[in-house]
């Protein structure tokens, strides 16, 4: 057994070699692996930080854009660089949270494989009707739905997708029967919807902005915990329903795969937090739609993941759709 002074001995060697590895990182350009294509909101506000994320850590920074198959894409390029800080991995709620329940066997471990680092927004979706539908509030919308159950249609993106699972949630706690119409994308979701050949759907903020702006659609609430800088206006959820617990959204998540060193997982963290702060980001985030999230400790963003998979796994199963795909 070592004497206590080789322990403490050993205790600062670790030390110094943590502050040491700390300070060498990183040795070449860091890259970051997106699930969603270039041009997206993820990519959009992933570039407006990772500026100042290669500005802190004084390397350039690579952008690699793979998109498709849930994230699973993404999350398989991540898994081809080595778990050192010099790659990492930006992913919504689908494959963060979603897809633990919705796939029957999925390739990596959304617990075990990655650390989150970062969940630094969310996003949104108003639930927005026709015009030619005769309700402007979301009681009305209620009362107006259970008065013909099965006869009103809500689009979404697909059979497990956060804008359709939000509608399911909002179904479930005021017991609402709603035809759902699933769509390849959320664009033809919410031009269809415009077109009023469906009559509701909760779609994507920064999506629905102009059609809004224009009388096209009609937005009835948000359905994140606080109202949009570029809404006021429109109420959440929370407020309109008289259900102050509800909250639905996708989120983004910065994450390092499992493996990366403590001290490099610990300074990427630190800048985060730091960079999260700054008002040109904030702004660049509020000004597609999004929320900006106050930097939370790993171990709050854990207990978030958590929390999601959870909620989203019951809508799921309530579903029929556990193991799906």
């Amino acid at each position: 057994m070592a004497r206590p002074h080789l322990r403490a001995l050993l205790v600062a060697l670790t030390f110094v070699a943590t502050a040491a590895g700390a300070q060498e990182y990183p040795t070449k350009p860091v890259t970051i692996v997106l699930g969603l294509a270039a041009g997206t909101g993820l990519d959009m506000v992933a570039r407006t930080y990772g500026e100042k994320l290669s500005q802190s850590l004084g390397r350039p920074l690579v952008f690699d854009n793979r998109p498709g198959a849930a994230g699973i894409i993404a999350i398989t390029a991540l898994k081809n660089h080595p778990a050192d800080g010099h790659a990492l991995l930006v992913l919504t709620s689908g494959a963060l949270a979603i897809n633990r329940t919705a796939f029957k066997q999925l390739p990596y471990d959304p617990v075990k494989d990655f650390v989150p680092l970062s969940i630094y927004l969310k996003s949104p979706f108003i639930l927005i009707v026709h015009p030619s539908l005769p309700v402007k509030s979301v009681p009305e919308l209620i009362t107006f739905v259970k008065a013909r159950p099965g006869q009103l249609t809500y689009s979404s993106s697909g059979l497990t997708g956060a804008s359709r699972l939000s509608t399911e949630l909002m179904s479930a706690i005021f017991g609402l029967k709603m035809t759902h119409v699933p769509y390849k994308n959320s664009h033809n979701a919410i031009m269809d919807v415009a077109a009023g050949n469906v009559q509701l759907a909760f779609a994507e903020a920064g999506a629905t902005q102009s059609l809004i702006r224009d009388g096209r659609l009609r937005a009835l609430a948000v359905s994140a915990q606080t109202r949009l800088t570029t809404f006021p206006e429109i109420p959440t959820m929370a407020e309109a329903s008289g259900r102050p617990d509800f909250e639905a959204v996708s989120w983004h998540c910065l994450v390092a795969p499992s493996g990366t060193p403590a001290a490099v997982v610990n300074r990427l963290h630190g800048e985060m937090g730091r960079i999260l702060k700054l008002p040109e980001v904030r702004d660049r985030i509020v000004s597609i739609g999004l929320i900006p999230q106050e930097p939370r400790s790993i171990e709050e963003n854990r207990q978030y993941l958590a929390a999601e998979t959870k909620k989203w796994g019951e809508v799921i199963t309530k579903l029929g759709l556990a193991g799906s795909q």
